[in-house]
């Protein structure tokens, strides 16, 4: 081999060095970039829940609670500051009969309780929270995880509740702790329904009843369920 060959093949041997340490550093950059992102990202969700200015609580940003057909779903508050009520749950005033404003507890030995309690008895797999409504409301938007027994029911579907039919009626021996809400302190969807299943024999120790209802719950700006669509919305 000549030199001209020799000078050849080195050059070409230098080449090829200089390619391959070129094409290691800019795959080192693209690692780097890769690395970099994907951390970045990693960050970002796991700092989502630091970022929320609207929370439950301040150590409650959400709750996961399972829908009656078995999804889970996040129940958050409206991040929002501006937003407002509008339409149907911005009223003030609604004709009393039938929309009056109804008492702290609806029976005697009923548990009266707030949203924090609400969420508790959500997450809870032996509670049940029913939106005791009448279907024209309920398919408007319900509370996430709330099942749809309407007060005009309830009497006939207290097997759903951990009572048994007998004779006399029904035997709630083993009947299940339930929380009822209609759409707040102007329904009396839910204190009617309460009222009938303790006189069919429902222990009252073992109902509660959110008050707030619908109306409350929205004004929080807390998740609404569309049974329709199975949308959650804000």
């Amino acid at each position: 081999m000549g030199m001209k060959e020799l000078g050849m093949l080195g050059m070409k041997e230098h080449w090829c060095s200089a390619s391959l340490a070129k094409m290691m550093r800019w795959s080192g950059i693209v690692l780097m970039l890769s690395l970099f992102v994907m951390a970045g990202a990693s960050g970002v969700l796991a700092g989502n829940d630091g970022e929320l200015k609207v929370r439950i609580r301040p150590d409650m940003p959400w709750v996961e609670v399972t829908t009656p057909d078995g999804k889970k779903v996040r129940i958050m508050r409206n991040q929002d500051t501006e937003n407002r009520l509008s339409g149907e749950w911005a009223r003030t005033s609604r004709p009393c009969p039938p929309f009056c404003i109804q008492p702290m507890s609806p029976a005697e030995g009923v548990r009266t309780i707030g949203e924090i309690e609400l969420l508790e008895m959500l997450r809870d797999p032996q509670a049940i929270v029913i939106d005791s409504r009448t279907e024209k409301w309920y398919r408007g938007g319900t509370i996430p995880g709330a099942i749809s027994i309407p007060y005009t029911e309830i009497t006939d579907r207290l097997d759903e509740l951990g009572c048994e039919a007998d004779f006399d009626g029904w035997d709630c021996t083993n009947a299940r702790p339930v929380a009822l809400f209609c759409n707040g302190i102007w329904c009396g969807q839910s204190p009617t329904a309460i009222r009938r299943m303790i006189a069919a024999g429902y222990p009252a120790d073992r109902i509660s009843y959110y008050r707030g209802g619908m109306q409350v719950w929205r004004l929080l700006g807390l998740s609404v369920l569309d049974p329709v669509t199975g949308e959650v919305r804000q």
